[in-house]
Formats: structure tokens, C-alpha cells, sequence
């Protein structure tokens, strides 16, 4: 079986299957080495300690402040300045004179500067340009799913905040995603499969993805780079499989502006209000294709879980493709109606059944 329509724009799947234990590869180590992704890629992550009480202690990473180059004119430095600081912001500046046209002091008075958000397919409620106005995320957040199939557990799902890293001297959010079957499957097929996700801080763009899959049938390291000056992708997939033997492949297209990753998207749609009967998109890019997640807000309901009633609200994701709207079946996420929205539950109903993934277990973060 495989939980992947109701998790494919999520980046996270399931395989349950007639094999056993994990893939041997006596090269695997060499699966994870990519010099064209090193030599454009640079991430720091911050040092972590433990002191003698236990505790863990993180060692913050600062960007590193580069001196501007020497403008020629005050001009040119105002300029540069602004065109820089719409680029960071991912907002357009507009000024509007007042409809009452008053003068002050011989200077004519105009309205606040107005922030139009962009992308424009993209809800601008509660953001201020392309941050929200209250962060969802706290470092140190982890929610556990327990995934099951007929009641019975196949295994379980981890989504993380790590602490701040630097990618490419930016200060970037790093999340992960981590799903791993429970003993009982792993007899018939045994999956422990991780994603790294670090997404700007500033414009909450992905800028990269490591995989690393250990399955039955395969072991596999994909790494996803997005180049915003160039406004391309670049895909990068090692892999050995038991019917295919090793394998290599390379994509690179160009995408839109802001676009999320299939593993960044299950965060990003976080950062939304979702209020009822509203419909939510944003662009995604993924295998050589550019596609619109489109979500809607179907109804608010009080959720029973293992760690109690939990206030909920139900969306259903659809994508578009090529202008076209491609449905994905009868798919649900559940995410707490606060200012976390949290992933509760995620359900995928199937030709025999329904795949669930529900929430056992959530640590706030700091």
C-alpha cells in the first residue's frame, strides 16, 4: 500500500509492501555525495552542548555582516538599497496621495505606504510582505503521527522545527520530516525515511531539501536546490534499487517566483488563516513540473485524539496543473484552529479503506 495522494503535496509516503528488512548497498556512502550541490550550497548549523545538569544547550548562528561595496553616488546607494529591500521583503511599496489633497507646510500629504503581498495567489491575511504577523513555528517543536491502516499501526510520522540554520549565509528555518514503520510492517516492508527542509527566513522560500530513503526495495539521497536570482530548480537523485541497480538523475526548469517544495508545503500552509468556506493556494515545484496547491477550509470541528478533544479545522487539498484542476481524490488534513495549526491528522481514503496519520504527541518548542 502507500499513503501518498494525501501526503504527496506533503512530501511524505509509506510504502507497505512483501519484502523485509532495509536495502544492503556496500557503496552507500556514496549515494550522498553531490559536489555541484556542495559547491552552491553552504549550510551552518548551529552547535549543540549538553551541560552537566542534562540540558541541551544550542549555540545561536548569526549571518555574517558583509561591508557594502563603495557607492559611487548617495544615489545609486539609496537606490540599490530599496530595490534590495523589496527583493528581501518579496513586497511591493505603493504611495498614494490622499483624497483630500491638503498641503502641510507646502508638501503634500499622502497615505501610509501600503505592502501588496506577493504572490498575489496567495492570501495576504495576517501577513505583513511575506512574513505572518505571529510565527507558527517554535525551535524544539516535534508532533508525532501514529499511522495505521483498519485501526492496525504501520508506523510513524515526525515533523520537526529544528534550531536556526544558515544556508548560504541566510538565516533559514530548518525543518524535518521523518516516517518510520512499526515493527509489525517492517516484517513485510521496512521504511526509514528522513527530509531536511531549510526555508528562508526572510521570504519563507525553501531554498533546499536533502532526502535520505532506506526502504526494502531501495536506498536513495535526492537534494533539491531552488536558485531565486535565477528562478530555477535543480534536482538531484542517486539510487540503487533491488530491480534496477544504481541509478543517477539531474533535473533542472525554471519556476515561478515563491514557490514552496512538496516536503516545504505541509509548514508553509501553516502560516494561513483558514477560515471557513475560504479557498487557500500557493505554487509548488516538483519532478520537473510547476503546479498550485489549492486548499479549502470545508468546516471547524472538535477532533478526539489520543491527547484529548483538540479544536480542528478541515481542509481538502486539490492541485492545479497546467491551468488545469486535478483532483486528488477524498483527502483531508486537520490542522488546530490557533495560532500554531498544528498538523493534527491527515486521512486518505483508498480503493480497499482509509489511510490515517494522526497526531499521539506534540512538544510546543520555545
Amino acid at each position: 500500500m502507500r499513503l501518498y495522494k494525501a501526503f504527496a503535496l506533503v512530501g511524505t509516503s509509506v510504502l507497505i509492501a512483501s519484502c523485509a528488512s532495509v536495502l544492503k548497498y556496500e557503496k552507500a556512502d556514496q549515494l550522498k555525495k553531490n559536489e555541484e550541490f556542495d559547491k552552491a550550497v553552504e549550510i551552518v548549523k548551529p552547535v549543540e552542548t549538553v551541560t552537566p545538569e542534562g540540558e541541551v544547550q544550542v549555540t545561536e548562528v548569526v549571518p555574517e555582516v558583509k561591508q557594502p561595496a563603495k557607492a559611487t553616488s548617495a544615489k545609486k546607494t539609496s537606490t540599490a538599497k530599496t530595490k534590495e529591500s523589496a527583493k528581501t521583503s518579496g513586497s511591493a511599496t505603493v504611495n498614494k496621495v490622499s483624497k483630500s489633497g491638503t498641503t502641510k507646510g507646502g508638501v503634500v500629504q499622502t497615505e501610509p505606504t501600503l505592502k501588496v503581498r506577493q504572490p498575489e495567489l496567495e492570501d495576504s491575511e495576517g501577513f505583513e510582505g511575506r512574513r505572518p504577523l505571529v510565527d507558527p513555528f517554535r525551535v524544539g517543536e516535534e508532533v508525532v503521527h501514529d499511522v495505521h491502516y483498519f485501526k492496525v499501526s504501520a508506523g510513524e510520522l515526525r515533523m520537526r522545527v529544528n534550531p536556526f540554520a544558515l544556508v548560504n549565509n541566510r538565516k533559514s528555518y530548518n525543518f524535518g520530516i521523518a516516517i518510520k514503520t512499526s515493527s509489525l510492517f517492517s516484517r513485510f516492508y521496512s521504511v526509514d525515511d528522513k527530509v531536511e527542509i531549510f526555508s528562508d527566513y526572510e521570504d519563507l522560500v525553501p531554498r533546499v531539501f536533502q532526502l535520505h530513503v532506506k526502504e526494502s526495495n531501495q536506498l536513495r539521497e535526492a537534494k533539491m536546490l531552488f536558485d531565486t536570482e535565477k528562478n530555477t530548480a535543480t534536482f538531484w537523485e542517486k539510487k540503487v534499487t533491488k530491480e534496477h541497480g544504481e541509478q543517477e538523475k539531474r533535473l533542472e526548469w525554471e519556476i515561478p517566483e515563491y514557490t514552496q517544495n512538496v516536503y516545504s508545503a505541509i509548514f508553509y500552509m501553516r502560516n494561513f488563516k483558514w477560515e471557513v468556506g475560504k479557498q487557500y493556494a500557493f505554487r509548488v515545484a516538483n519532478d520537473d513540473e510547476n503546479l498550485v496547491f489549492s486548499g479549502e477550509a470545508l468546516r471547524k470541528e472538535v477532533l478526539q485524539t489520543k491527547l484529548g478533544p483538540m479544536k480542528a479545522i478541515v481542509i481538502k487539498p486539490n492541485i492545479v496543473l497546467k491551468g488545469q484542476f486535478k483532483p486528488i481524490g477524498d483527502n483531508f488534513i486537520w490542522l488546530s484552529d490557533d495560532d500554531r495549526k498544528y498538523v493534527l491528522r491527515i486521512e486518505s481514503k483508498i480503493k480497499i479503506g482509509t489511510l490515517v496519520s494522526e497526531v499521539v504527541e506534540i512538544k510546543p518548542g520555545k
